[in-house]
């Protein structure tokens, strides 16, 4: 009797074990690695710097579906506003994970690895962007967000649950709750999100910079909030990068040295804002974990001292001996004197891990490998602690 108990006992623990990794065969299932990914998924939240195609699908002349977007990405122009990988997708690729895919080309189930909600050309102020078409706004992102945790994801839970239930009377082992408590969200505030409407033509006195600095804060707030409550736990938010140094701002606008400083200082004021609220949010938000991606000094000392920095992929190895050479000018040929985007079909720069830019707004894959690595397993970038130590 002891014995028959005994091996009912070891039967039912085989099959708790067997429904559990066929949970985490569904996290991993899109993964390309034989190592099992160390996040069950990614999800990606922002403009033009992160957007990996939803804009294709968007009336709007801000989209990046064609050459020579794209020329050193493996699929070619997938909407991306670089030549190759951005931070997501590195990152994506350290975590053992597919890149996240745009969430506008889904129209039935989606993929349990994560989305990519990013709008070129999009804000936290819903105004942002509407001059050139239409965009997901950031309040938009999360609302699909929720639609994809509450009604999309479940269903393909449903399956395993059904098996479980037959013999644990926990239903939700395999959830999709428990699934995002440990993946990793990324976040990227850039020039558009931080501005939210386009800079006047004279440089933004302190009362106009306050207040829109107050709202934007105010917005991130509120989405940080409501990721929260829908169980993301772990969130990385980039920071504003030095916006007066990019060509559609430094060639337009009277300044000495490299940069328009004035506009920088907008960065500089909304990014000590968000280092409080991101601080404040973590020990108020019971498990979470906010953390804060300094791309802003990063980024400029990228500028200032260019052949300080090497392309790397997320490993750290060295994938070139030459550093960037030029952090002033565009990599491709762009409409108006290089403060654009890319001219169709006009053949770029043939050294695109040398430039610090790509467009008149964007940076190339070289900038984002050096950001994604450092935030990855290095210190100082992202803060208090990096991605290895988060996952």
């Amino acid at each position: 009797m002891k014995l028959k108990m005994r091996d009912s006992l070891t039967l039912l623990a085989l099959l708790k074990i067997s429904i559990f990794l066929q949970c985490y065969v569904l996290y991993s299932a899109a993964n390309y690695n034989s190592q099992a990914p160390a996040a069950p998924a990614l999800y990606v939240f922002g403009d033009s710097l992160l957007d990996s195609g939803n804009n294709n699908f968007l009336l709007t002349i801000a989209r990046a579906n064609f050459k020579p977007y794209g020329v050193n990405f493996a699929s070619g122009a997938t909407g991306r506003f670089t030549n190759g990988k951005t931070v997501a997708d590195f990152i994506a690729e350290y975590l053992g994970l597919q890149f996240s895919p745009p969430y506008m080309s889904f129209h039935g189930s989606v993929p349990l690895t994560g989305l990519n909600y990013a709008s070129g050309a999009c804000g936290i102020v819903p105004e942002t962007g509407k001059y050139i078409g239409k965009c997901l706004s950031l309040y938009q992102q999360i609302d699909l967000f929720q639609q994809t945790i509450e009604f999309k994801l479940p269903s393909q839970y449903e399956g395993i649950e059904k098996k479980l239930s037959m013999y644990l009377s926990n239903r939700y082992l395999c959830s999709p709750w428990e699934a995002m408590t440990t993946s990793i969200i990324i976040f990227s505030l850039t020039s558009t999100t931080q501005v939210g409407v386009t800079l006047p033509k004279h440089l933004p006195n302190f009362s106009w910079i306050s207040s829109l600095n107050n709202f934007s804060i105010g917005g991130v707030r509120t989405t940080s909030t409501r990721l929260y409550k829908l169980g993301a736990r772990k969130v990385v938010t980039f920071e504003i990068g030095p916006i007066g140094c990019i060509p559609s701002i430094a060639r337009q606008n009277k300044h000495h040295g490299r940069c328009v400083e004035e506009i920088n200082q907008l960065a500089t004021v909304f990014n000590k804002q968000l280092a409080t609220m991101l601080t404040n949010l973590t020990s108020t938000l019971q498990d979470s974990a906010f953390i804060l991606g300094h791309a802003n000094w990063l980024g400029y000392d990228a500028i200032i001292r260019p052949s300080s920095y090497v392309k790397l992929p997320y490993s750290l190895q060295f994938s070139r001996l030459t550093g960037l050479t030029d952090s002033s000018n565009p990599c491709c040929i762009t409409w108006a004197n290089g403060t654009s985007g890319c001219i169709p079909g006009l053949v770029p720069c043939l050294n695109t891990d040398e430039h610090f830019f790509w467009d008149g707004f964007h940076l190339t894959e070289a900038v984002y490998s050096i950001i994604a690595a450092r935030c990855i397993n290095g210190t100082g970038v992202c803060i208090p602690m990096n991605i290895q130590e988060l996952v």
